[in-house]
């Protein structure tokens, strides 16, 4: 039995990926930042160093895409309890574009007031 998905080329489809690959991302972040939460509370030397080491302009870049996959798994969220709770219209993927730019726009918000 094959179980078809639909068109995979649809901006749902893609919305519906970015939202998975961003929640991902972020769930593999999460151990990192609790390792850091960990250091500011047991060794202030150590978290010091590891402040230090953010300024390198790598790690900021690195910053502004955790902070645009946050906002695209947001947004992504945000657009599935609209499609629970809001009627069905055919403006599904103007919805999908206001979540993408918004997105990019918080991205490119922190990017300029990160470095």
């Amino acid at each position: 039995m094959t179980v078809t998905i639909g068109p995979r080329n649809h901006p749902a489809y893609w919305a519906f990926v970015l939202h998975r690959v961003s929640g991902l991302a972020l769930a593999l972040f999460l151990p990192v930042h609790l390792y850091v939460l960990a250091l500011a509370i047991d060794d202030a030397a150590r978290l010091d160093r590891f402040l230090a080491w953010t300024e390198g302009p790598l790690v900021k870049a690195a910053e502004a895409g955790l902070v645009v996959l946050l906002a695209a798994h947001m947004a992504g969220g945000l657009r599935l309890l609209a499609l629970e709770f809001l009627p069905w219209h055919e403006g599904q993927k103007a919805r999908i574009a206001i979540g993408a730019g918004f997105a990019v726009a918080v991205g490119l918000a922190f990017l300029l007031n990160a470095f």
